[in-house]
């Protein structure tokens, strides 16, 4: 196998004495206040007031515990994001910021068409960003959701330490998705923290409507994790039926092509080639497909840990480049 791809430090985690359910509710809210205010020297007077505020909503949980678009096969996850008007969208997106786009692209390494397919498939070009208090979704996470609650509440910290750091974003007004991402990239409050970017250097990061920052953040967050410059993202593999299916057991792109076509899977004729990849196997409209996934492939899983949705990231910006000029 080839090495793993280097990867940023891990987001933090709240502490079990904020997560653990055995714990009564208001002694988790008093060891939050304290873990967020030691951590991140957020005032402790804010936290509580604000906490005061949020809300809990049973639609949040009802959101994030039903099926997601992951569970459906390709061929029916596909059409969500494979549409005439998300494509024309795409062009039409791709056109109107052509310059800002092309420029961050050049810095960067990462193809415009990239950056608007991730818009795209997000929040369809920022025609919907999200209709929940973020503040609201991530206390509601943190504190009823104990299945992911070291994770919600770790973001709900990072949520005050970056509403700190930027003024401009008014914690109380601030929307998002139900699980608290926000603006048109729908940026999580530890990926804002850590990986967003100034564009246009005015002195804020604002991710929510201010397209040369969002351009720039989306770019950045793939850099970060590891894009490369002008190496490909997939091939379509050719696959020997007479062999079983190799299942990896995550994306890392570490396996050599040489030891996958042992397996059975070689890159189809002109198809693009790179160091290792790694596997994906679904149920397209006309049977099983079969993917050679490269590191800007997992590079986008990291943007969203699906699969499906880094095939469809690609595949947008495929039709988005195709219709216009290069």
């Amino acid at each position: 196998m080839l090495p793993k791809v280097p990867q940023p430090p891990e987001r933090p985690v709240a502490p079990p004495a904020v997560t653990d359910p055995a714990i009564p509710r208001e002694q988790r809210i008093a060891a939050f206040v304290d873990y967020t205010a030691q951590t991140y020297g957020v005032d402790r007077q804010r936290i509580v007031d604000m906490l005061a505020q949020a809300e809990y909503k049973q639609s949040i949980i009802d959101a994030i515990t039903r099926p997601a678009e992951a569970v459906k096969p390709w061929r029916d996850y596909r059409t969500i994001f494979m549409t005439q008007a998300r494509i024309d969208g795409g062009r039409a997106f791709y056109l109107e910021n052509r310059d800002a786009l092309d420029r961050v692209a050049a810095q960067t390494g990462v193809p415009a068409e990239y950056i608007v397919a991730i818009i795209g498939v997000e929040t369809f070009y920022g025609r919907n960003t999200g209709s929940y208090r973020v503040l609201d979704a991530l206390y509601t996470l943190a504190f009823d959701h104990p299945k992911r609650a070291p994770f919600f509440a770790g973001e709900l910290a990072q949520l005050f330490a970056l509403t700190a750091q930027e003024p401009q974003l008014d914690l109380p007004m601030l929307k998002g998705s139900y699980a608290g991402a926000m603006g048109m990239g729908q940026f999580m409050p530890s990926s804002y923290r850590l990986w967003a970017k100034d564009g246009d250097l005015d002195g804020r990061r604002d991710l929510l409507t201010h397209k040369p920052d969002v351009f720039a953040s989306i770019a950045n967050y793939f850099v970060v994790h590891g894009w490369e410059r002008d190496a490909p993202v997939v091939a379509r593999a050719a696959f020997d039926a007479q062999q079983p299916e190799f299942v990896p057991e995550n994306l890392e792109p570490v396996h050599p092509l040489q030891g996958l076509a042992a397996r059975g899977y070689r890159p189809m004729p002109g198809e693009p080639v790179a160091a290792g990849a790694t596997v994906v196997n679904l149920d397209g409209d006309a049977g099983r497909e079969h993917w050679l996934g490269y590191r800007n492939y997992y590079v986008i899983t990291r943007y969203n840990r699906s699969p499906m949705y880094a095939l469809a990231v690609h595949q947008l910006a495929r039709e988005i480049r195709a219709g216009v000029q290069p």
